[in-house]
């Protein structure tokens, strides 16, 4: 049977990748700080978890043992922690590092965190040069795509078969937060319309996390160095993205196609990006990935997880969605506004 260790193993990214790995026939152990975020139904399947802070290194190697076959490092943002996990990773047979299509600059420099928008020719293909590496906050505008290009330096730099993986806006069930519940929320509260900017045209690819573990599963049994785009198979613009969430809530409303002459905050959801970024997934293709299925597919899982917590616990907010990205996303009173402007009789 072989064995994987998944760095990271509760969140959004390892537990997708941990249930395809046991489905697989996997052994598979998770690391966390806290057991009690281990979901039920991989305990129940089988999957270990070991207690380990990210930064400790005897805590990671004790979860590692003797070795793996697999390694999948889902939270590796700095190059100091790339190094870290440099000894347990001599004992795996395959590596993968969870990156990020943050990474990516455009002509001009710009990038996902930019103040200015990427404008790309096209796809962007693993080929797209990347901003510099840097050691500033990680967490920052500026710091997280230059921490990642840092990390996968030292790793791809070790001589290690280890694969970089580069997702857009990942989503699936424990999303953090759950980008989805933009438009889920809204048809909770019954809006009567939804507002959407740049006529809902724009578009940021989106990366499921199913999917990402379905190449996961692809690049452990062909272990290389390598860096490879993760993506759904297709990008579904702003406008698509809510009509399948609708469809799926039951969500009955009129859309409202913005303007630039709208006032800018209105109807910025979160996949808004203009131009429409997307990812050319074509590497991954070739060395045998087949997705689980597109962003309508795929979605399902996240909506219906959000809907039943919603259901169990009135005023339930997800993970991960603090006050100020609750008040940019559901700004009622401004849209409300607006509305009357183009209809005074919409309130009645």
């Amino acid at each position: 049977m072989p064995s994987a260790t998944i760095i990271g193993g509760t969140g959004l990214l390892g537990r997708a990748v941990a249930r395809r790995l046991r489905t697989a026939g996997w052994s598979v152990t998770v690391t966390g700080r806290d057991p009690g975020r281990m979901p039920a139904d991989l305990a129940a399947s089988g999957v270990r978890f070991a207690a380990a802070d990210r930064d400790d290194a005897a805590g990671l190697a004790a979860a590692v043992g003797q070795g793996c076959d697999l390694l999948v490092d889902c939270i590796c943002f700095t190059a100091a922690q790339a190094r870290l996990v440099l000894p347990v990773a001599r004992n795996a047979g395959s590596i993968v590092m969870i990156s990020s299509k943050a990474v990516y600059v455009d002509d001009a420099g710009n990038h996902s965190n930019s103040a200015d928008p990427p404008r790309f020719a096209g796809p962007v293909t693993e080929d797209q040069p990347t901003v510099r590496p840097g050691d500033m906050p990680y967490d920052s505008p500026e710091g997280y795509g230059a921490n990642k290009v840092a990390a996968e330096q030292v790793l791809l730099d070790s001589g290690l078969p280890v694969t970089v993986l580069r997702p857009s806006k990942v989503h699936g069930e424990g999303a953090r937060p759950p980008r989805s519940w933009y438009f889920v929320k809204r048809a909770l509260d019954r809006r009567p319309a939804v507002l959407l900017a740049g006529q809902g045209g724009g578009a940021d690819h989106p990366s499921a996390a199913v999917n990402i573990a379905a190449l996961v599963e692809v690049v452990a049994d062909r272990p290389g160095r390598r860096i490879l785009n993760a993506a759904d198979p297709d990008a579904p613009d702003g406008l698509t993205i809510s009509r399948i969430i609708a469809a799926l809530t039951g969500h009955d409303r009129r859309e409202v196609l913005l303007d630039d002459d709208a006032p800018a905050a209105l109807g910025r959801h979160p996949w808004h990006r203009v131009p429409p970024v997307a990812l050319d997934a074509s590497a991954a293709r070739a060395l045998g990935y087949r997705p689980v299925g597109d962003f309508a597919a795929t979605v399902t899982a996240e909506i219906g997880w959000l809907l039943a917590e919603a259901g169990r616990r009135p005023g339930w907010a997800p993970p991960g969605l603090d006050d100020d990205l609750g008040a940019r996303w559901f700004d009622y009173p401004a849209e409300d506004a607006w509305l009357e402007t183009l209809d005074p009789t919409w309130a009645t």
